[in-house]
């Protein structure tokens, strides 16, 4: 199955279940009614994020500042950060089971110690190994992946989840613990160029993506001419001339261009894959790198503020390990034309592999991730990369007066004392073409939230299970949601306090997969006596789901639209 199918057949966290039931409720439904409605809050719009890594002169990262040490400015603007927090990719999430079964249980032994029932330890570590078979050639691809099949069978623990993707879509493994599996279909990677492949040395002309992007879109008349005598050379035809080098340069940019689409296009499926799934998220790119072109750079700005929203890590390896330019290659034949056009065709290839390079390190240091480059020991590579950094710091701000023009912005992140350490950040971002959507952007936060395994206490919270079978494999899942109430804003109107809670809850299997969500909507217009009750008591939600015998892990998260407040908790329910 091609990988564009694969994922518009997988649920996406866009695609979240919003079946509503209503709860029934005590209080007159002027005062509290449950609904279906959408998630609306009074969101920042335009908000930046901004990923942070700082290391020490070891490499090891640093998680001990404060949004008080860091400055931030956009085109060279101070910028006030209005939000930060440190992430912590590695913590682990270990549940209890709840053997909470509404059916009466027969008598038995408690257990002694020993024979206590083992905690859940949930799929939290899920690493997507995304080889790009469309530009790396056969021996740089089977390095890479047999350096990865090494690190796959030597350091995976409980809790890690490994998938196999490529850039031209042809081979896919979705995330697994299966070792056996992914040993086999990394051993099945083999180079797939889109279109045959674009050859440094080996084409007659020799125009390379770079070359094409000079000549078509750039009008540089050097290139037209190295292409020229290149081609006079190596046709033998003495009468060829600059146009039809034109017609050369436009086939070998179109090829380029289609198959750059092809890879920045499936990193963003990938992205959106693993934004569906709990726990911290990495993706380990093997790519020699590739040319995104000016006029591209914002479908990598889209890669980069979908992966950082979603907390996804990418990390960038160079398969190449220390490598030669095309020119230098003694493998590859050199272009013809003579010493002239070898030193200006050298000179085009060593300003495309930088320009290639630059976009592997901005995916990587941009979403807290790491360039493994310049380095044979692939290896290495690959287990310093599935590894996410013990910490990072994500700021975020406001432009003010930001037009949507989709200009790019440069920005530049520093610390007030930088002495010792050395800092990956992002280097830029490009303006939206229309104005950001607060309604669409509050689905986003939500969403995120349910995606991840944070536990957030803002709002008091404590979530039950409880299952009644009603058949051999069928069960009744109910949810009970607890929250006290106290800490929420309200708004005052009519005599009334106002409020609205959005409370979803979804189902994951213990792999981390989503298998079904509910939402609702609770509307609070509290009269002062009927407030003053429930600060006591809390509110309860309850909501249910068909589902078949197994083991889930339940996921709640609540938001309030006044006071933007959120709460979220897990918990594990084994039906047997």
């Amino acid at each position: 199955m091609q990988l564009h199918r694969l994922f518009s057949l997988l649920l996406l966290p866009g695609a979240l279940a919003m079946a509503q039931q209503a709860a029934p409720q005590s209080q007159p439904a002027s005062e509290m009614e449950t609904k279906e409605a959408p998630a609306k809050f009074t969101s920042r719009v335009n908000l930046v994020p901004v990923t942070v890594v700082v290391r020490d002169r070891n490499g090891h990262a640093v998680g001990n500042l404060t949004k008080e040490d860091f400055r931030l400015l956009d085109n060279g603007k101070p910028q006030v950060i209005a939000r930060f927090s440190i992430e912590k990719p590695g913590t682990p999430v270990v549940l209890e089971k709840e053997p909470a079964s509404l059916e009466p249980q027969p008598e038995t032994k408690p257990p002694d110690a020993g024979e206590a029932a083992a905690p859940t330890v949930l799929a939290d570590h899920f690493v997507a190994y995304l080889f790009d078979d469309v530009h790396a050639t056969f021996e740089d691809l089977a390095r890479s992946r047999d350096a990865a099949a090494r690190v796959i069978a030597t350091s995976m623990q409980p809790a890690d989840r490994a998938a196999i993707y490529t850039t031209s879509g042809q081979i896919v493994l979705e995330f697994t613990s299966d070792k056996a599996k992914l040993q086999e279909t990394l051993a099945r990677l083999r180079p797939a160029p889109v279109a045959g492949s674009i050859g440094h040395g080996l084409d007659c002309p020799d125009i390379s993506y770079y070359m094409a992007d000079r000549i078509v879109n750039l009008n540089d008349p050097q290139a037209t001419q190295v292409a020229l005598i290149n081609y006079k050379a190596c046709s033998m035809n003495p009468y060829a001339t600059a146009n039809m080098m034109m017609g050369f340069a436009e086939g070998a940019l179109h090829q380029g261009e289609h198959q750059t689409k092809v890879a920045t296009s499936v990193l963003v499926q990938v992205v959106r894959r693993m934004a569906a799934l709990p726990g911290q998220r990495s993706i380990v790119l093997a790519s020699p790198g590739f040319l995104v072109p000016s006029a591209d750079q914002p479908d990598v700005t889209e890669i980069i503020d979908r992966a950082i929203r979603a907390n996804v890590i990418i990390s960038t390896l160079d398969v190449r390990g220390l490598w030669t330019l095309s020119g230098f290659d003694a493998s590859r034949p050199a272009p013809a034309g003579g010493s002239q056009v070898l030193t200006m065709v050298n000179q085009y290839l060593q300003e495309e592999a930088m320009a290639e390079e630059l976009v592997m390190e901005d995916l990587a240091h941009a979403t807290g991730g790491d360039w493994f480059h310049a380095n044979n020991d692939l290896g290495e590579g690959f287990r310093r990369l599935a590894a996410a950094p013990e910490f990072i710091y994500v700021l975020a701000f406001t432009p003010e007066n930001l037009k949507s023009d989709g200009k790019y912005h440069k920005l530049q992140v520093t610390l007030r004392d930088p002495k010792g350490v050395a800092l990956q950040v992002r280097k830029g971002y490009y303006a939206p073409r229309r104005e950001t959507d607060a309604t669409d952007q509050a689905k986003q936060e939500i969403e995120d939230a349910v995606f991840s395994r944070e536990v957030i206490k803002d709002i008091p919270l404590a979530v039950h299970t409880q299952f009644f079978r009603s058949g051999d494999v069928d069960a009744s899942l109910s949810v009970v949601a607890q929250m006290d109430i106290k800490s929420l804003h309200y708004r005052k109107a009519d005599g009334r306090n106002h409020d609205d809670l959005t409370i979803v809850s979804a189902l994951f299997d213990l792999n981390g997969n989503y298998i079904t969500g509910q939402q609702k909507m609770l509307t609070l217009r509290l009269k002062d006596d009927t407030l003053e009750k429930k600060l006591d008591s809390g509110i309860r939600i309850k909501t249910s789901f068909n589902v078949k015998t197994g083991s889930y892990v339940v996921r709640v998260v609540v938001r309030d639209s006044e006071g933007q407040m959120m709460a979220s908790e897990n918990t594990a329910v084994d039906i047997q």
